[in-house]
């Protein structure tokens, strides 16, 4: 198989964002390097890439990749695109040089299915393949949502991860000791990716992973899990989001730029929930929200 290696040069801020869009349509999600523009070396300039297949799949995630970018553009400074194509020998050491054993919080540990780790005895270790899709633990979201989960899982808890993507989320749950976990995305790559990630990490037991959105969430959860857009999040929380939260139970929010927080904190709290955690990394915040009434009144 050959592939598209896509390409854009931006400064620091940008990058964030155009790492949204490639973590979201790219296999493997987004890889990042640093560089500088100028003989000085004064001016930072960081490459994001990502990969595609060739083939009409890979066309129309071109075509995606290429309208989001260009929409992004209207906010950000953007230059277009660049795109090669390469061989599959070319696309395996692209973009597995980027993927390490990654420890995140105080006993989780992610690591790539080639990569040799050995485990302390209280570790968490979630093996993935970043080349199936999206959420690898490398985006800011998924490492802060990933240290939430980490302090508020109790054991036994029943969790939903709404737009699971890789299911690292729904993964980590289930080997921190939740009960059960429901795993939704509409993305029929990301069902099958997660799928084949929960068999290989051994809680099949545990997580059920199914195509759809709240729609197929009819129960109350303990967690609920929304790594996701602000958008997404905000027209959720119209839908019944806060529905799924147990009177004790808590939400946790992510995928949130910061200057979108505000919004997003309007809608929760429209819903009767409060903000009563928030965790930021560079610009991307993360909100940890429970009822009104059980939070001291």
């Amino acid at each position: 198989m050959s592939w598209l290696e896509a390409s854009v040069q931006v400064d620091g801020e940008a990058a964030e964002a155009v790492s949204e869009v490639f973590n979201r349509y790219g296999r493997g999600g987004a890889v990042l390097s640093t560089g500088f523009d100028d003989e000085s070396g004064n001016t930072a300039v960081v490459t994001v890439k990502t990969y595609l297949p060739l083939g009409e799949e890979g066309l129309e995630t071109r075509k995606s990749i290429e309208e989001a970018l260009w929409h992004l553009s209207q906010i950000y400074p953007l230059p277009p695109p660049e795109f090669r194509e390469l061989t599959e020998d070319d696309w395996a050491n692209a973009w597995k040089k980027h993927y390490h054993v990654l420890q995140i919080g105080q006993r989780i540990v992610i690591k790539p299915l080639w990569q040799e780790h050995k485990p302390r005895p209280d570790e968490v270790v979630i093996e993935l393949d970043p080349s199936m899709a999206f959420g690898t633990g490398l985006h800011p979201t998924t490492r802060m949502c990933l240290r939430a989960l980490e302090e508020h899982l109790k054991p036994g808890d029943k969790v939903l991860d709404l737009g699971t993507g890789s299911g690292i989320l729904a993964i980590a749950a289930a080997k921190l000791g939740a009960g059960s976990v429901l795993a939704l995305d509409n993305d029929p790559l990301a069902v099958r990716a997660a799928r084949a990630n929960v068999q290989s990490n051994g809680v099949q037991d545990i997580v059920t992973v199914e195509p759809g959105s709240l729609d197929k969430a009819t129960e109350e959860f303990e967690l609920v899990l929304v790594n996701i857009l602000a958008r997404v999040i905000i027209e959720l929380a119209a839908q019944g989001l806060m529905d799924r939260v147990r009177p004790t139970g808590l939400m946790i929010a992510a995928g949130i730029i910061e200057k979108q927080e505000g919004e997003v904190t309007a809608a929760l709290r429209e819903h009767e929930i409060e903000i009563v955690e928030r965790w930021q990394e560079k610009d991307w915040v993360t909100l940890v929200g429970g009822w009104k009434l059980e939070i001291g009144g």
